[in-house]
């Protein structure tokens, strides 16, 4: 009987931290185990960690905890003895979802024994090193050691077209393979009564238009926009509710602002909610998701609400927009708060329209989990043959 590959799904974030990388690996790692091989998630330690609840192996190393709303937990994977841990687990390929600690820690390990490491890009980083980053020497030093990080990889891969243009901002010169995510929520018709009852627990009329915005809970997620053309939509007379899922490290913030423009009557903060059949009931209660972000390289909620034929709202030449037709399996508009405004007045009270395509949606830009990672178990069978066919296995390692 021929041996199962055994992979390392390498990942800065893993329950109880939770974001869209997080959620990936989760898929993977019960993908891989249930239908394909062995899978271990490779992970930093989080006090708040409940790992006996998954049905695989999760082996955490050694970390420094902030205290936050999303609970990350900071690797450091620097004591050599980690190394080999890894390397005595006989892993056939390492896959790493982030370009930081845990990519850092396959690069020891591979100093030490070489392994087929792939590497996913899932997020435009140039954002996050101009927001955090304070000094231009820091900038500078945080690109190096992400491109480093991204160049150890024998290959990388991107969720859409658009993340390949963020890794030649920070100077990849390389391939990359574009490899989407899945979705976990089946593809499903929500019964009536179940939507109407989300609309009572809130109060919302039933005969009105309703938005949602689900996700993390960050200004650069372009909420501000949602929120003042939410705005120009109460002063034109216009009812609707917007549904707001989610948390994050600006949610306070974000509960100001839309107070302060007056439009509280219209918000429906529903906050966090882990329960992924629940969130996709609030999916299908909504008539359109608002998703005008163009820091995501995929987005995930996309795929989500359509997997119960509601559309989305994205921006004209985002990445989340690949792959989807104006008007056939979503709607654009311009990065401002006025062309969403206009789009939603214009689109809002056409219920056939929004069903239309939501319908079209479902059938033509969803996606499951089964079959993404499927995709990704033949590509990490030739990763691994083209490792050892053209010998880079006794290769000088310069990472």
């Amino acid at each position: 009987m021929e041996r199962k590959l055994k992979i390392a799904i390498g990942t800065d974030a893993f329950p109880p931290t939770t974001d869209g990388i997080s959620n990936v690996a989760v898929n993977y790692a019960a993908i891989l185990n249930a239908k394909h091989c062995e899978a271990v998630v490779v992970t930093p330690k989080n006090p708040n960690q409940q790992d006996d609840k998954y049905p695989y192996e999760i082996f955490r190393y050694k970390s420094w905890w902030i205290p936050s709303k999303e609970g990350y937990s900071v690797g450091w994977p620097f004591k050599e003895s980690l190394s080999y841990d890894i390397i005595d687990k006989g892993f056939d390929l390492l896959h790493s979802h982030a370009p930081l600690a845990t990519s850092y820690y396959f690069r020891r390990v591979n100093r030490i024994k070489r392994i087929p490491t792939v590497l996913t890009y899932h997020t435009k980083y140039e954002y996050d090193i101009k927001k955090r980053v304070p000094t231009e020497r820091g900038k500078r030093f945080a690109r190096r050691f992400l491109l480093n990080n991204i160049n150890s990889a024998n290959e990388v891969w991107v969720t859409s077209n658009g993340s390949l243009e963020s890794l030649r901002k920070l100077g990849y010169e390389g391939e990359a393979i574009v490899m989407p995510n899945g979705c976990d929520m089946p593809k499903t018709e929500i019964p009536q009564e179940i939507t109407d009852s989300i609309k009572d627990k809130h109060g919302i009329p039933k005969n009105i238009p309703v938005f949602i915005y689900a996700g993390r809970m960050i200004w650069y997620k372009n909420i501000r926009l949602i929120l003042e053309a939410c705005n120009e939509l109460k002063k034109s007379g216009k009812d609707f509710r917007l549904i707001m899922l989610g948390f994050g490290a600006d949610e306070n913030k974000i509960k100001r602002r839309y107070r302060s423009l007056g439009i509280a009557d219209k918000i429906v903060w529903v906050g966090k909610i882990l329960d992924r059949e629940l969130i996709q009931k609030y999916y299908a209660a909504s008539d359109i998701l608002l998703f005008p972000s163009v820091f995501d390289t995929n987005g995930l909620v996309v795929r989500e609400a359509a997997s119960c034929a509601t559309p989305t709202l994205l921006v004209e030449g985002s990445c989340a927009a690949e792959g989807i037709q104006d008007r056939e399996t979503g709607f654009f508009c311009k990065e401002s708060s006025q062309s969403i405004a206009n789009v939603l007045s214009e689109i809002m009270e056409d219920k056939a329209l929004l069903k239309s395509v939501g319908k079209s949606a479902q059938e033509n830009i969803y996606i499951s989990w089964e079959e993404a990672v499927g995709r990704a178990f033949e590509r990490y069978q030739k990763v691994i043959n083209d490792f050892y066919s053209v010998g880079k296995s006794s290769e000088d390692y310069k990472y």
